[in-house]
């Protein structure tokens, strides 16, 4: 039987981009078996490189220069320090591109035409070249040269008037989320716009240019909860740990910590209203049904708070669970790895790494049958590939990056 590669395996991207939207794409790439060359500046590198404490520590235990920030996202890939803003280095990165399949970038719009790299320039001299510029509003519109950042367009596309508790309750007022969740959407869409446009590619033979905005990432991503404003005429408010649309769906506080109980149906409400002790309230007519229970929100939440004072998170969630109610705990970080599920799964990962001897990694979720991910590379070293990767393109006699 023929070895099955790894479904990227012999694809090159030549990645320009930094921080995360962009890095997170192409780690997914890198995943999946494609060759990312991380094109970095010389000496400082990727922005995310200082974005430490904490940092990898070596064998002794003492800090090393890689922040864990980078790390999360940078594994699989070969790091070049290129100059491009120098002659020499854009004429270096040109050549590149003649090579590769894609090429990830995330400038400010129009920022990289100085430099001959900008999408039309690079079609001349590569017309089956991917160019996926990840941008924070697109390359159009009347944003479209304005910077972009995560926790700006958090408040700005929505999720935050979704998120904290509600403004009427102790604590109100607008959240943002606890990762940034609008460059790793985006890191996502962009990593599908670039898998559909290489099987585009296969039919065609050419490529094209994707165009990925973080905030239209960030819109599509608030899913029923724009359809629940589209639909309705009435924008959505923060519901804290509440959900917009089921009763009861939420946190609740036992007698020694909290847990989530998530009904989604109403079969599930009488099993729920069975496990603690109230089989009366599935058969009171304000509750039988999910839109009853929304319109009575606040007097069933109240009883049920009550109730679920009255024992352990442990106890209710073993009761909870033997009579088949969506039911979980809320886990530190620390208590998520060390979760049996979580063990079982081999989430946490570790690779060879040339200044602290292991690093850890947290695992790709995606689960192939015959060509399952590997971990090759751990995060790469600012540069550590260059004069590798100069031999590789045939290019080492033409440029020198040790000037």
């Amino acid at each position: 039987m023929t070895k099955r590669g790894l479904p990227l395996e012999g694809i090159k991207v030549l990645d320009l981009s930094r921080v995360l939207a962009g890095p997170w794409c192409s780690q997914n790439l890198a995943d999946l078996g494609a060759d990312i060359i991380k094109v970095e500046r010389p000496v400082t590198g990727d922005d995310t490189r200082a974005w430490g404490p904490p940092y990898l520590k070596d064998a002794q235990g003492n800090d090393t220069s890689e922040a864990a920030y980078y790390l999360s996202a940078n594994r699989n890939k070969r790091s070049i320090a290129i100059d491009i803003a120098s002659e020499e280095g854009s004429k270096l990165v040109r050549e590149l591109a003649k090579s590769c399949d894609i090429l990830l970038e995330n400038f400010k719009v129009g920022g990289l035409k100085k430099y001959g790299l900008d999408y039309d320039s690079i079609k001349e001299i590569n017309p089956k070249l991917i160019y996926c510029s990840i941008t924070g509003f697109g390359q159009t519109g009347p944003m479209a040269k304005d910077p972009g950042y995560d926790f700006i367009i958090q408040g700005m596309g929505g999720l935050m008037s979704i998120t904290g508790e509600r403004d009427d309750l102790p604590g109100g007022g607008p959240q943002k989320a606890g990762v940034a969740v609008t460059d790793l959407m985006t890191g996502m869409y962009a990593t599908i716009g670039i898998l559909g446009a290489l099987q585009e590619r296969n039919k065609s033979g050419l490529g094209q240019h994707i165009d990925v905005a973080l905030l239209d990432c960030h819109i599509a991503m608030l899913a029923n909860q724009n359809l629940n404003y589209m639909t309705s005429g009435v924008a959505p408010k923060r519901a804290g740990n509440a959900h917009q649309n089921v009763v009861p769906y939420q946190v609740f506080a036992s007698n020694d910590g909290h847990l989530i109980v998530a009904v989604g149906n109403d079969r599930q409400f009488v099993s729920y209203c069975n496990a603690i002790g109230r089989p009366e309230l599935a058969q009171d007519p304000a509750y039988t049904t999910n839109s009853n229970r929304l319109k009575n929100r606040k007097d069933l939440i109240a009883i049920l708070e009550e109730i679920m004072r009255t024992d352990t998170r442990d106890n209710w969630l073993a009761k909870l669970n033997a009579a088949g109610v969506p039911c979980g705990p809320i886990n530190t970080i620390n208590q998520v790895f060390e979760m049996p599920q979580v063990k079982a799964r081999g989430i946490w990962k570790t690779v060879e790494h040339p200044v602290a001897g292991v690093a850890p990694t947290t695992a790709n979720p995606i689960n192939y049958s015959a060509t399952p991910i590997q971990y090759r590379m751990a995060p790469p070293l600012l540069g550590q590939h260059s004069e590798e990767i100069l031999r590789e393109f045939n290019l080492e006699d033409k440029f020198s990056l040790n000037k």
